[in-house]
C-alpha cells in the first residue's frame, strides 16, 4: 500500500536543524546507503520544529542530496510533504522536504 503525500504548511511553524545532515542508512550491517531511484543519496535531517503554540516535535526529514545546513541553523523547509505509514499495527509518519535550506535563503525561494 502506497501512502498520499500531504503538504505541510510550515508558514506558522519554526525549524531549527539539531543533528547535521547525514546520508540515511538502509542496513546497519551493510552499511548500504539509500539512494533515490536517479542513484542520488538520500540524507536525514533531524529537527526541532515548533508551531505557534509553543510546542516543539523532533523530527527527521528526508532530503535527495546533501542541504547546505549545519546544527543550529534556523531552517526552511521547501516542499515539505507527510506521508503517513503503518507496520504491524504500528504507525507514523515520514517526512520529505524538496529543499532544506537555512532560513535567510529560503525566504527568497
Amino acid at each position: 500500500m502506497r501512502s498520499i503525500p500531504i503538504p505541510v504548511d510550515v508558514s506558522k511553524l519554526a525549524i531549527t536543524c539539531v543533528k547535521a545532515p547525514r546520508p540515511r542508512v538502509l542496513n546497519r550491517d551493510t552499511g548500504e546507503i539509500k539512494t533515490d531511484k536517479n542513484g542520488n543519496t538520500v540524507y536525514e535531517v533531524t529537527v526541532s520544529i515548533e508551531d505557534e503554540f509553543g510546542r516543539i516535535e523532533l523530527v527527521k526529514i528526508g532530503i535527495t542530496g546533501e542541504p547546505p545546513i549545519k546544527t543550529g541553523d534556523q531552517v526552511n523547509a521547501v516542499g515539505l510533504l507527510g506521508y503517513v505509514w503503518e507496520i504491524a499495527g504500528r504507525w507514523g509518519i515520514a517526512y520529505r522536504a524538496s529543499a532544506l535550506l537555512p532560513a535567510r535563503e529560503g525566504a527568497d525561494v
